[in-house]
């Protein structure tokens, strides 16, 4: 089978993937005239780098129009499927490059799932100039890539495309005869293709295969037909990953905030992305006492309760509870004083050690602790004066936390 015949069987997405700058939509603060990437690919003159986005965003296409525009030679791996040995190729080839006076770029697609021991190997290679390393990452590069690495590339943040640009990109594949749709001469609507570029949330590969899929169960796209395609609309929210942390972030801080609406969106986007629900709880639990406090101390009480609801119930039916739990916190009125205290408190700790217990506050269960001193002089409150009465060690006394 030949190239063309290759690509012409290959999926929709693949077909239409952008082969030069001028054809790529999107990221435009990355990529745009006056930016340093562009730069960089047109005078084939690319630093090692980190490229960091959701899928769909456009990292395996830049890669590839990087290895159209290089005179480099340009080696792809994914680390879903190489390992040590593909890696060892790789640089048995780079030397070889470099006796003749060519560069080597390695391409690593998913370059998180290599563990430590995979990219430790390929470190001092990438510090010696032997390659020149692009990896591709939907995962936060801080926590998944080896930070020596991280520290000796370039990163480039990819964000979701925007609905404007799906649109460009589902008309583009409509349009084309050679490698998109033209020739099958579609009826849709502009109303539809924005419905799709919507439901693919900033994933161009996934507004192609939606358009494949329909095209080829009808060439009248209705929105019946979408809907059949796709039952719901694709939630990106990767439970492992970073995006986990962002949500849970936004809901902290629009409850601490009192937006309630805000709160119960960011919600809604933890529950029906399919966050445990007893996760959200415990994070609910903790922030009662941490930015509620003692300016409401029901908060406490009802956080406990969902829990437990979240627990006996499960989802769906749970959502309810912690939507009324997430309402009444954003709206009540907020106190850390007991949180700084303990901060306050845990410096002293850490500052002093181990205080021994002033020998008036201590407990005397026996004889000789009550003949040794213990609790001696110490003023019963509920029966007499003790507000001079010092509960300090003596090298804190009148310590201040509240």
């Amino acid at each position: 089978m030949d190239k063309n015949s290759s690509l012409q069987h290959a999926p929709l997405a693949d077909r239409m993937r952008p082969r030069n700058l001028e054809d790529f939509f999107g990221q435009q603060e990355l990529i745009g005239e006056s930016s340093f990437l562009r730069q960089a690919i047109k005078n084939d003159n690319v630093p090692s780098m980190i490229l960091w986005g959701p899928p769909g965003s456009g990292k395996t296409t830049l890669a590839e129009i990087i290895a159209r525009q290089t005179k480099a030679e340009f080696i792809k791996i994914s680390a879903v499927t190489s390992g040590i040995k593909e890696l060892r190729k790789t640089i048995s080839k780079a030397q070889e490059n470099e006796w003749q006076k060519k560069k080597t770029i390695l391409f690593v697609d998913e370059i998180h799932r290599w563990n430590k021991a995979q990219q430790d190997a390929l470190l001092p290679h990438v510090e010696q100039g032997l390659l020149i390393l692009i990896g591709a990452t939907t995962e936060n590069p801080s926590f998944e890539v080896n930070s020596a690495l991280v520290s000796r590339s370039r990163v480039f943040v990819l964000n979701k495309l925007e609905v404007a640009d799906l649109e460009k990109i589902i008309a583009n594949a409509l349009a084309d005869e050679n490698r998109g749709l033209g020739k099958k001469k579609i009826e849709i609507t502009p109303e539809m293709i924005r419905e799709m570029a919507l439901l693919a949330n900033g994933d161009a590969r996934m507004a192609l295969n939606t358009l494949e899929a329909a095209s080829n169960q009808s060439k009248i796209i209705t929105r019946e037909l979408l809907r059949q395609i796709i039952q719901k609309s694709h939630l990106y929210y990767d439970k492992g990953g970073e995006e986990h942390y962002n949500i849970i972030s936004a809901l902290h801080k629009s409850m601490r905030g009192g937006d309630a609406d805000a709160a119960v969106y960011w919600l809604a986007r933890m529950l029906e992305g399919g966050e445990q629900p007893t996760y959200v709880a415990r994070r609910l639990l903790r922030f009662a006492s941490e930015d509620i406090g003692l300016a409401d101390n029901f908060a406490l009480v009802l956080a406990n309760n969902v829990f437990d609801a979240c627990h006996k119930l499960g989802m769906p039916e749970c959502s309810v509870h912690l939507s009324q739990l997430v309402v009444y916190m954003a709206k009540s009125s907020k106190s850390v004083s007991s949180y700084f205290a303990y901060n306050k408190a845990k410096k002293d700790v850490e500052e002093y050690g181990n205080l021994p217990v002033p020998m008036h506050i201590r407990n005397a269960p026996t004889k000789l602790m009550e003949k040794l001193g213990y609790g001696k002089g110490y003023k019963y409150t509920p029966v007499e004066d003790s507000s001079q009465q010092e509960y300090f060690p003596k090298e804190i006394k009148n310590r201040k936390y509240l």
